[in-house]
């Protein structure tokens, strides 16, 4: 059991927490939430014993395992693997000792325990975490110092898995996954058999995965049983109920001030006028339930621009010309779009926005824009970069040189700095607060297209929802990169899979994406119509055969390019343009024309694979 008891914690003369008491059974999955800047990460920290109360305390059995994510990410030569199995240090120090004990009696206790604490399978359990985190085998084999911060947080957060704590706390464990790994978590939290506290902002995780909401709000803390669903119609109960509650005493209230205002000055009513006056001071005024008015995103709608905005045919792109990242990308951007991108970190998701956002280029086949088209890209290097010593006025005003001063403050006043709040330095700014200063600095010149990088990491839920109602008041056109799922159901009408080198429209729901990914896809056969159609694959033979299916279209699409390549060389020897290749010099041009010929037959038999294995590939994801 942890007992939270009368809890104050005051920081810069501020009380963050104020008198907050909670008791969390043993077992429990606990969702902490609260706004930005409530408190949340505080009382964490004075949990785990990083801050020392002002008064009250915090109670927990003695000996409980506590486990918490560090805020440095680890670092070195170590591998992710080497790293997860060491965050076991029970088991390293018994392994270490027993390679070197020579009493028998010693030694069988050591292997008694060994085996009490399952440490036989660590590697395949420590590898199964690492997988679910997105490191592949050969991920899992790299130095820690190749890969970046979000990788890093990734081994840390696989680390605190593996240790598998008494007391698991998790600070916004899914702010550096993407969607395959935010769902591989969601289902290694669901059987997670310790007691387990965790903070987060997305809805779908604290609706899965916790049984009790503990709410932080004005320094008080209140548990409420159920989900996140469960806890907004409870809290909506409770405004319905305080709402009633302050109507009827301000009722109260008018009508007892009347009564003394008319009746103190007559010697037959004085007394019970006194007594009315002495009743009303004494009344605790009911305080309704506290609301942000400054939470708000209005993006500003754009002038019309006849359809596409962006045309990619046949275009690739990557960091260097001669090692593109994605390539035969065809895709149409309208300006009704709602696209969201689909696909593991790492497979270009990023890469493609960056295209389409114009900073980089297609080094291959074509890309064609609308000449006025102007685009907004939203990503986190642009909170994170917010200069500190700058006010949201003073940045603004910088973006918008020529502007009148009121349409600067119009624009900040779209996202909530208004009056004071635009005037405070950036440093004193909370997450989303800063979130929602770098919104609205990339669209102040109502860009036709907003490309959205993961826009909700520093969002509350509350802010949230205020971004998926702005975003679909928005007029202009949205892709979004996000593994909070519930804002890609809300705002996206159409997928775009990146994969296998190359992105696609994706046929079905973002419902049929988590069941494909969560391998509860049943692929289509002769008998599917009557349920007759052959056995339903398990998750893991799901992704053997998408694996397969991956590996031959880009094995195919490999073809392609050889094929496409000596095609362009024999031209260019027939052409006489340039060194011929060693093993087209001294051809005559017949025997360049023949050589063509089974070149062009190569590359269309090779386009031929390239397009029955991605066929083969759409179908198994259907």
């Amino acid at each position: 059991m942890l007992t939270i008891q009368g809890l104050t914690v005051r920081l810069g003369g501020r009380t963050i927490l104020d008198r907050a008491s909670a008791t969390i059974q043993p077992g429990s999955k606990v969702g902490l939430i609260g706004r930005n800047g409530a408190g949340k990460s505080t009382l964490m920290k004075a949990i785990i014993g990083e801050l020392e109360p002002d008064e009250g305390g915090i109670d927990m059995p003695k000996r409980t395992r506590l486990g918490y994510i560090a805020q440095s990410a680890p670092a070195g030569a170590a591998t992710p693997f080497e790293t997860v199995l060491a965050a076991d240090t029970e088991r390293a120090s018994l392994m270490a000792e027993a390679e070197t004990c020579e009493d028998p009696d010693r030694l069988g206790a050591l292997y008694d325990r060994l085996i009490a604490i399952d440490a036989y399978t660590a590697e395949a359990r420590a590898a199964r975490i690492l997988i679910g985190l997105g490191f592949d085998e050969a991920m899992q084999a790299m130095p820690l110092d190749s890969f970046s911060g979000g990788w890093k947080m990734r081994v840390a957060l696989a680390s605190l898995l593996f240790s598998a704590p008494d007391l698991l706390l998790l600070d916004e464990p899914s702010n550096h996954l993407d969607l395959e790994a935010t769902l591989w978590l969601e289902s290694f939290l669901q059987s997670y058999p310790g007691t387990m506290v965790v903070i987060s902002h997305e809805r779908d995780l604290l609706n899965n995965v916790v049984d009790t909401i503990l709410h932080l709000q004005g320094g008080k803390i209140a548990l409420y049983a159920g989900g996140y669903d469960a806890f907004e119609r409870q809290r909506a109960e409770r405004a319905a109920q305080i709402a009633a509650a302050k109507m009827a005493q301000d009722a109260q209230r008018k009508k007892l001030a009347d009564y003394v205002a008319r009746n103190s000055a007559r010697a037959s009513t004085a007394k019970q006028a006194q007594s009315r006056a002495k009743m009303l001071a004494k009344m605790q005024p009911v305080t309704a339930m506290m609301e942000d008015p400054t939470l708000s995103f209005g993006f500003p709608d754009p002038e019309e621009l006849r359809p596409p905005l962006i045309t990619l045919d046949l275009a690739a792109t990557g960091y260097s010309a001669e090692k593109p990242i994605l390539r035969r990308l065809n895709l149409r951007i309208d300006p009704d779009d709602r696209i969201a991108m689909l696909g593991r970190n790492g497979n270009g998701k990023t890469t493609l926005a960056r295209l389409l956002a114009g900073q980089l280029a297609a080094s291959e086949g074509g890309m064609t824009a609308s000449g006025k088209l102007k685009i907004g890209y939203f990503t986190q290097y642009q909170v994170e970069e917010l200069p500190s010593d700058s006010t949201p006025l003073e940045l603004m005003t910088r973006a918008m040189p020529g502007k009148a001063p009121a349409a600067v403050r119009a624009q900040l006043g779209r996202f909530g700095f208004s009056g004071p709040r635009a005037e405070s330095k950036t440093a004193t700014l909370s997450g989303g607060e800063r979130a929602r200063l770098a919104l609205a600095l990339v669209t102040r010149d109502a860009p036709h297209l907003l490309i959205l990088d993961e826009p909700t990491n520093h969002l509350d839920v509350d802010a949230r929802e205020a971004l998926v109602q702005a975003l679909n008041d928005y007029a202009g056109a949205v892709i979004l990169i996000s593994h909070d799922r519930h804002m890609v159901e809300l705002t996206a009408d159409r997928l775009v899979l990146v994969d296998g080198g190359t992105a696609k429209d994706y046929p079905g729901s973002i419902e049929d994406y988590i069941d494909f990914v969560l391998g509860r896809n049943q692929p289509k056969g002769d008998g599917g119509k009557n349920g007759s159609g052959g056995k339903a694959k398990g998750g893991a033979k799901n992704r053997e055969d998408m694996k397969a299916l991956q590996k031959a279209v880009s094995e195919a699409e490999s073809a392609v390019g050889k094929a496409e390549a000596r095609l362009a060389a024999i031209d260019a020897a027939l052409a006489g343009s340039g060194k011929p290749a060693a093993e087209l010099a001294g051809l005559t041009m017949t025997e360049l024309g023949r050589k063509r010929r089974e070149a062009a037959d190569q590359l269309a038999a090779a386009e031929a694979r390239w397009t029955e294995a991605g066929e083969a590939l759409e179908a198994f994801m259907r």
